[in-house]
């Protein structure tokens, strides 16, 4: 389980090439069997893709108490320093990218330019549309419709990452973020365009498959909401991020919480058996978004385990325990 597997890869999907069908089928499979997937003809320009990742590097490189004013509107959503359990990581965040005030604020706080502003806008504009789209047709798999989805109102967290990666650190096989699951529904990932690490935990073989860069893409993984929301049907994928060159890497990653006060549980489309008549027993008991991000900080337990103490026949799953 520690060495990762280079035989086999997460699946790509083209977002707007494939028949819808098909699309459906090849969504569903990923979601179930990987919990992540390649994303192609996204529709964010690779322009404004290589721009946002220059903006990046630049804000990253800022005085350490000039990254501090980036504070947090909820735990860990601003500036995260290095720290005992992460001591190559840094990084800046907001919550919500939907919100412009909340986007004014964050530029502010860490000065950015005019250019970097505008930028910065465009691109959480697009991302987020993108992650949104993806959001909802991962609802219309499960045969719920978009209006059905309401995800009008869920929060997305928009974080910027930073590994300081040495020779040292490479000599020492160190780990740039310990191996988690992310708490929210899906997360967009737009990765180093040359420096890898990323490494996610393939569902059937038990083992890390390492995720090379590819630049123009992004990378999707669905997080512990999108496990309850589908009563165990999408894996909640953990990953890490491993030292590989002695090289500084960076990522933008975009995260689609969940519903902002409504309870997350399983719409009665997907707990329907295949005659449409008889509902499926729940596996979790109703729970909001902020009542779960609370259970993981409280519980300290980061890579899925929460999710199984909300478990309501108490028997563990492959995807919460693996």
């Amino acid at each position: 389980m520690e060495s990762p597997s280079s035989m086999i890869t997460p699946p790509v999907i083209d977002l707007r090439g494939s028949d819808e069908i098909q699309l459906q089928h090849q969504l569903v499979e990923a979601c179930k069997e990987w919990g992540c997937f390649r994303l192609i003809n996204h529709g964010v320009p690779l322009p404004l893709m290589h721009q946002m990742k220059a903006v990046v590097r630049s804000l990253l490189d800022l005085p350490a108490h000039v990254k501090a004013r980036n504070v947090d509107v909820i735990a860990g959503s601003g500036y995260v320093a290095p720290n005992k359990d992460n001591p190559l990581y840094e990084a800046l965040g907001l919550y919500d990218v939907g919100s412009p005030s909340a986007l004014d604020a964050f530029c502010t706080q860490l000065g950015a330019s005019p250019g970097e502003r505008e930028v910065i806008e465009r691109y959480t504009r697009a991302v987020h549309g993108v992650v949104r789209e993806v959001g909802e047709k991962l609802g219309e798999c499960m045969g719920v419709k978009k209006d059905e989805m309401e995800m009008e109102g869920w929060p997305c967290q928009f974080r910027i990452n930073k590994y300081n990666f040495t020779h040292h650190t490479l000599a020492s096989s160190a780990s740039g973020v310990c191996t988690h699951t992310d708490s929210g529904f899906l997360t967009l990932l737009q990765e180093d365009d040359c420096v890898g690490g990323l490494e996610v935990l393939h569902k059937s073989s038990a083992s890390f498959v390492a995720v090379h860069p590819s630049p123009g893409t992004f990378l999707i993984n669905l997080g512990d909401i999108a496990t309850a929301w589908s009563n165990g049907m999408f894996y909640n994928v953990k990953h890490r991020v491993q030292c590989k060159e002695a090289s500084v890497r960076v990522s933008i990653a975009l995260f689609l919480l969940g519903p902002k006060e409504a309870p997350v549980e399983p719409p009665p489309q997907i707990l329907a058996d295949s005659n449409n008549t008889t509902l499926q027993p729940r596996l979790y008991a109703p729970f909001t978004y902020e009542e779960y991000r609370k259970l993981r900080l409280s519980t300290g337990l980061r890579a899925g385990e929460a999710l199984q103490l909300l478990r309501l026949d108490h028997a563990p799953t492959h995807s919460a325990t693996t």
